[in-house]
Parts: structure tokens; sequence; C-alpha cells
């Protein structure tokens, strides 16, 4: 009988007396009477054998009594939404920290506890992850919750989150709306997006930036020591728990890759990368995603001793508004997952790292994200930076092409009112969230190698990726252990996207070698034919510097061909006819 007033065509369900799928009706041919069920009683209806987490499929309540067209119809779709709902696949570090219980525990305290050591009371009992009193006691005090913290706060209570649902902001007229024209024509209450209310978010999806070591730091500020010009680089590396702060998660840095970019003293400029998509597929296979960006801003204040000019802080600006904007793109071109959106992603853990002047006159990491609010301001296209202020932001006005939201801010007056401002301008204050930039105190490298190879798109200080380069930095290698040579990010990079022997296809094995520290596959893949062809490769161009047989890398020289025979070029095995210095197929000299 249900399936017949539901139209289902199959009995994938149940049906329940109670709401926590207690006294199950079996199908069976008995009447009502029979069953105990009177007019009016509510039964509960769950669909079955539909595997998911506990709370992703709504409860469906159908009164059978009154089945009228309405309720039949808004039962059947909310089923069916709760069977087709998308399946987001969470990072890793997301789908850990929602295992874990993540309350805080404390100790009997013994002044204040009277009862027995297996007893607890308000002084002792654990508390939740997003205690504010507790994060406010630390030391730093804690001002934003992690962002599971979050989630245990929304999901808490007595209906455990059951309508919980993180809904991204939308400043766009929504579409379908037929009971008037489209805009400018017209707009309704049903698709005008709402005003738009700038608050502190309570929460951030990173709560801590750590680099491995300080190596990576040192060779990206490099760059700015030599030239004076600004810097830009993307951060690679991991997501971690972090356990200073409850159910926090860290962006641990393990490289520095550096796009094509044009740098002055005072602004950068991004350029086109066609390597984008091979560094993102290296870096995967190493095991590390892009977690974030990296900038200077440093201008020297005395060369003599080596400090720099202490530039942002309270009463200026932390970020300008074009920071924000372009930190906002970024954290819109990388979502977080997540399973309590309707969209399937909620934010960002995408991070912003600035290396500017402290407070001492030293270069210091500061490290921060952009709101949820701003990331839609910035996707719809409705903040503007300011020209002549720095720190401050426009919020676009309505135009025929495009319709905006109001924006509004508070701030208090002399007399310490509550006053709601109209973004215009607007102080990117209330966009910005501050994040811990650290240093570890005992190292830790995922990439081992101790020599430096040139860093790439460095041609302007003439540090140029070639084999050159490569057959010099082989050189210097005195390890006798083959995956320490070759441990380094942009030596991989280099491997792979060089134009005369790019080894994308072959260099799998190597980096499962170095992902894994495994000298004996790094062992394995020295003995391909790829490598032996990059050892000849760097014996002839790089002339066969001193020290490239003190650990085996590069074989010894070949002999003499005869002048009179054929010879094969060293460089692509082509016979050339003899009494020829250049290759005919790729014009490279003989020796």
């Amino acid at each position: 009988q249900v399936a017949k007033e539901f139209g289902f065509s199959t009995n994938g369900f149940s049906i329940y007396l109670n709401r926590n799928k207690t006294g199950e009706i079996v199908s069976q041919n008995k009447s009502l009477s029979l069953l105990k069920i009177k007019h009016g009683d509510m039964l509960y209806l769950f669909p079955s054998g539909v595997p998911g987490p506990s709370g992703e499929v709504m409860d469906v309540v159908a009164p059978l009594a009154s089945s009228s067209s309405s309720s039949s119809s808004s039962s059947s779709s909310s089923l069916s939404r709760g069977q087709s709902g998308p399946q987001v696949v969470e990072d890793e570090i997301d789908q850990y920290l929602a295992k874990q219980d993540g309350k805080i525990y404390r100790n009997r305290d013994p002044q204040l506890c009277r009862h027995g050591v297996m007893g607890k009371c308000v002084h002792c009992v654990p508390l939740e992850p997003f205690d504010e009193d507790y994060l406010n006691h630390l030391d730093p005090p804690v001002k934003h919750m992690s962002f599971h913290a979050y989630i245990r706060k929304l999901t808490g209570g007595a209906d455990k989150g059951k309508f919980a649902a993180l809904e991204n902001i939308s400043c766009k007229i929504k579409s379908g709306c037929e009971g008037h024209p489209p805009w400018p024509e017209g707009i309704c209450t049903k698709c005008q997006p709402s005003a738009i209310t700038l608050n502190r978010q309570k929460y951030r999806h990173v709560d801590n930036i750590m680099f491995e070591n300080h190596t990576i730091a040192d060779r990206f500020l490099d760059f700015w020591r030599k030239t004076g010009n600004q810097r830009m680089g993307y951060l690679y590396g991991r997501y971690t728990e972090h356990k200073d702060i409850p159910l926090g998660i860290r962006a641990e840095v393990a490289a520095i890759y550096e796009p094509p970019q044009i740098g002055t003293q005072n602004s950068l400029e991004l350029l086109d990368d066609p390597k984008a998509a091979t560094v993102e597929e290296i870096a995967a296979k190493l095991g590390l995603c892009k977690v974030g960006w990296i900038f200077t801003d440093l201008m020297s204040e005395d060369t003599r001793i080596g400090t720099v000019r202490y530039g942002r802080h309270k009463d200026s600006y932390f970020l300008s508004a074009e920071e924000c904007i372009t930190a906002g793109d970024f954290q819109n071109r990388h979502p977080n997952s997540c399973r309590l959106s309707p969209d399937g992603h909620f934010g960002s853990k995408y991070v912003t790292v600035l290396a500017t002047g402290g407070p001492d006159n030293q270069v210091h990491f500061e490290g921060y994200q952009v709101s949820n609010q701003c990331m839609a301001l910035v996707r719809d296209e409705c903040l503007l930076p300011c020209r002549d202020a720095p720190e401050l932001g426009y919020a676009k006005e309505s135009s025929t092409e495009q319709y905006v939201p109001d924006v509004f801010y508070k701030d208090k007056d002399k007399f310490g009112n509550d006053i709601t401002y109209l973004a215009r301008p607007l102080p990117v204050e209330y966009l910005i969230i501050d994040i811990t930039t650290t240093f570890p105190k005992d190292p830790v490298y995922t990439f081992t190698s101790t020599h430096r190879f040139p860093i790439e798109n460095r041609d302007v200080l003439g540090e140029t990726q070639d084999f050159h380069s490569l057959a010099t930095y082989l050189s210097q290698c005195t390890s006798t252990v083959f995956l320490n040579i070759v441990s380094d990010f942009h030596l991989l990079l280099f491997l792979v996207t060089n134009e005369v022997m790019p080894l994308r296809d072959s260099i799998g094995l190597l980096l499962d070698a170095v992902k894994t520290s495994n000298e004996e596959l790094a062992q394995t893949w020295k003995k391909s034919e790829q490598w032996a062809t990059i050892e000849q490769l760097c014996s002839t161009v790089g002339g066969q510097p001193t020290g490239l047989h003190d650990y085996g890398a590069i074989g010894g020289p070949s002999a003499p061909a005869s002048t009179s025979s054929m010879w094969s070029c060293r460089h692509c095995t082509f016979m050339n006819q003899p009494g020829t210095e250049l290759c005919e197929m790729c014009s490279l000299p003989r020796s």
C-alpha cells in the first residue's frame, strides 16, 4: 500500500513505528487494526540498503492515514534527494579528524573537585573542542576555532546536526525566475541575493603553517637578496594534524615552485605557465599538493647590517585589497571538499604567506587566509581595490550588466555605539584571518639533497636549468647514496620538463623511491637506459667535470671514434658519415 501511494517501483524501504528505527512493520497481509495503527498515527519511512554516513540521509516522515497528493510528492522528492545526494570525497586529513573524539580532557582539580578518582564534575568534565573560554586562555590565545570544531558545534545538540548544512554565499541573481523580465528590467525577492554584512569569521580551515626547514625559505629569499625585486611562489606540501589546537589542521611546506613572472621592487606580474599541469602531476606522485602561495614585500633599510623596513603593522595594513582579492581567487580555485555542503565544497585550505619586515627589522613570515565572505565577493566579481589606499577595498555598484547586493560592515563611533556602514570603501581587516607561521626546532627534510640544483625560471639571475648545470650539480655531490643525490624537487622537475631528454613517462619509479625514501628503488632506476642517456649528455655537455666518477653516476669516457668510419652521435645515436664534426640529425658536436 505504501509503495502504491508513493509510486515506488520496488520495496527499497522499511517502515517503523518509532523514529529510532524500532518497531519495524514487516510487509504482510494484515489490516491496520491488527497492527494497532490508528488514524493519525505517524509512521517513519527509511530507505533500506543505501550506504552512507549517518546524517547524510534525511528521515522521511509519512502519515499514511492522510495520503494527499502534496504530501506524497514531497516525501517522494525527499527520498530521492537522500538517495541521489553527491558522494563527496573529503581530504585524508578531514576523514581522519572526523573520526577523532576531539574533546579536551582535564585532570582532577585537587582543590575544587570533591569526588572520587572515577567521578567527574563541572571542574574536570571534558570540554568540547569549540569551548571559547578554553581557547581564549591558551598561550597565545586562539581567536578562531578549527573548522572541524565548528562542525562539531553545528552537529551537536539533540538533533545531532540532522539539519546542519553549510551554505555557500552567492552574490548573483538566481536564474529561472519567470515572474518578471530578467535584470535590469526586473527583479524580485525570490531571485535577489541577500545583502551581506561582513563579520569576523569564527573558524579557520587551517590553524598553522609550518616550513619543514629554513633552507626552503632561504632559497626563496635569495632572489630578493640578489636582485632587490619581489618574488612569488607556490607552496607544495601536505596537510597534517595540528595538535596544539583541538581538531586543528597544519599545512606543512616541503618545497616552493616559482612560476614564470616579472618582478620589480614594488610589483609582481604572473605569466602563463606551460608546465603547471606537469608540476601538479609530479607533486601528486610525490605525495604532495599545492597548499598555498608565498610572496615577498621587502624593502632594504640598511644594507650594512642587513635590516629591512617594517611597513606592515596595525597603523598601516597587513594585506592590501589587491592581495586579498588575489588570495580569494586562489582559494576559489582550490575549494575544500565538505560533505555537509549541498555543493560538495565549502571554503578552502589554501593559505597565503607573506615575507615582510617585522618589528625587529628582520624578515618575518606572516600567514593569512581570507574569509568565505571575501571568497564569495571575489568569485562573483563584486570587490575592487582602491587605487590610492591599499588598505581599503570597494564594493561595486549595480549596473545594467551586473546586480551587486549591498555590502555592509559594522564599526564603533566615538561614543562607542555600533554603526553600520556601506562598504564603499571597505577596510580589508574584515576579510582577513591570520594564521601562525612557524619553523620546527628539529628540521624535517622531504627532499634530502644537501646540494642546490638551480631553481626554475631564474634566468634573470643567470641561473638556468640545463644539462651543463646538471653536470655541475652532479660533480658537486660527494654522497655515495644515489637517493640523496636525486632527492631535490627542482631537479626532479627538470628531469621531467627538459626539452632534450624528458623523462615524464619513465620517472615513476624514481618518484616512488623519493616518496618512500627507498634506496633500492632508486638504484633500480639508476640502471635504466634513461639515466644512462642522461649520464652521456652530462659527460658531453659538461666536459666530464672532475668528481663525477666519485659516486658512479657518470660513466667513464668512451674511446675516441675512428675518423675514417661512420660514427654514432652521443646525443641521438644517429649514424653519421665519416669526416663530419656535427650530427646531421640533431646538429650537436661530435665530441
